[in-house]
Parts: structure tokens; C-alpha cells; sequence
């Protein structure tokens, strides 16, 4: 599908999404839910992660929900998938799995947000967009567990040269602000805490996924913490 085909998320046109889950139930209730809601429409499902990664390729959504434990390629092998083939698709995970190494994995593989199934459908629509204009999404629970699993590597080896001399491309300010990124504040809470405008902030944040390397927010949380440019706690 071409560009055009993607009105956007970004622009204020109606977000397409594509929800993978191999339970039959929660595939529809979402499906139900989301279709109610106001710019969201969902246009196609998948029953395990290599389907998918297909449908991603068919019908180019602009959001993919994705169950973490699937059949033939579970979520985050299709996540992974997904992201190296499809740079428009932006991944939000879904599961009952709350736990460490399912958030790390899944982070790490490049979805842009995560979410727990007992999240209300306002919660669900509201984690849709979010994700679909580039934001960053961690349910409250899982960000804890998330700072948990972090601070675990403050026993682990240095980063490598290759890494810290990445970083070191950074400017003092592009540094502060993937800080901040990592503490979880939005492009508007980073401009009100520097003092600046908000369009410089996302100046700052493009800048910043070019010089590293990576491709949304999410990564560039990820790559704070384990460069140890934050420290949990």
C-alpha cells in the first residue's frame, strides 16, 4: 500500500489497526471495542504471529496489536519481524503476562507500547493513538517492573566503546532530553520542564533517533537505560 494509504496517523485521519491474537474472543472484543471508537478502524485480524507479519504486509495498518503467546511465531518474534520489514507499523503489546521478561523482550524487539488486557476500552483506544503518533506507551504496572528489570544491570558490564562513543555524538541538550525520554515525560512535558517549545523538543527527538540509530521513542528509552545515561531508583 502507498503512503497515501496510511492517512494517518499522524494527521489526523482514522487509525488502522490490525489485532493478532489466537483466542477467537479477544480478537473480536477488541475489534468491537475499537470500531466504536471515534478515528479508529480496524481492518483485519490474525490468529498467530506469522499471520501476522503477513497481514502487516497486505494491509499496510497503521497499528498492530499483538498478543505475546502465539502459535507457529509468538509475539515477540513477530514483533521483531515486523518492525525490521515495516518502519510505518508501530506495535502496541497486549497480554495477561505481566511480567519482566515478556516487557523487556517486547521492548527490545521494537514495540512501541505495552498494555495489559484488563485495560479498560478507553484506555485501549487512548494507548491506540498514542502509539500511532509516535509516543511512547508502558502500562503504570509494567513501568515498574520495567525500572526493576533495568536496575537489575547495574551488576552488568559497562557498554561497549561502540556504544558510549554513540551517545557521545549527542549534544548536551539532545542528551538531557534522552533522559527525560527515558523518565517517561512527553514531548510537551519535556518542553515544559526545559523551557522551550514543543516543536523544538521534537526537533531534538528526531535528531536524537538519527544520531543513535533507532527507531521511535520506545528504542531510545531502552538504549538510556542500558547506556546508563539514567539511573533507576
Amino acid at each position: 500500500m502507498s503512503a497515501a494509504g496510511r492517512a494517518g496517523a499522524g494527521d489526523g485521519g482514522t487509525i488502522r489497526v490490525l489485532i493478532a491474537d489466537d483466542q477467537m474472543m479477544v480478537r473480536e472484543g477488541f475489534s468491537v471495542l475499537l470500531n466504536a471508537m471515534p478515528g479508529i478502524e480496524v481492518v483485519g485480524e490474525a490468529v498467530n504471529g506469522r499471520q501476522a507479519v503477513e497481514r502487516v504486509r497486505e494491509l499496510a495498518p497503521d497499528v498492530v496489536l499483538m498478543d505475546i503467546r502465539m502459535p507457529e511465531l509468538n509475539g515477540i518474534e513477530a514483533t521483531r519481524e515486523i518492525v525490521a520489514a515495516d518502519g510505518a507499523a508501530k506495535v502496541l503489546v497486549l497480554t495477561t503476562f505481566d511480567l519482566d521478561e515478556y516487557v523487556y523482550q517486547a521492548l527490545r524487539a521494537g514495540a512501541s507500547g505495552f498494555l495489559l488486557k484488563d485495560a479498560s476500552a478507553r484506555q485501549l483506544a487512548d494507548g491506540v493513538r498514542i502509539v500511532a503518533s509516535g509516543e511512547a506507551l508502558l502500562a503504570p504496572t509494567v513501568t515498574k517492573r520495567l525500572i526493576v528489570e533495568f536496575s537489575k544491570l547495574s551488576e552488568a558490564p559497562r557498554p561497549m566503546p561502540s556504544a558510549q562513543a554513540a551517545y557521545g555524538d549527542l549534544t548536551e541538550r539532545e542528551t538531557e532530553v534522552l533522559v527525560l525520554i527515558a523518565q517517561g515525560l512527553s514531548n510537551a512535558e519535556i518542553a515544559g520542564r526545559l523551557v522551550v517549545a514543543e516543536s523544538t523538543i521534537k526537533t531534538h527527538v528526531s535528531r536524537i533517533l538519527v544520531k543513535l540509530g533507532l527507531r521511535d521513542r520506545t528504542q531510545a528509552a531502552v538504549f538510556a537505560y542500558e547506556a546508563r545515561l539514567v539511573t533507576p531508583g
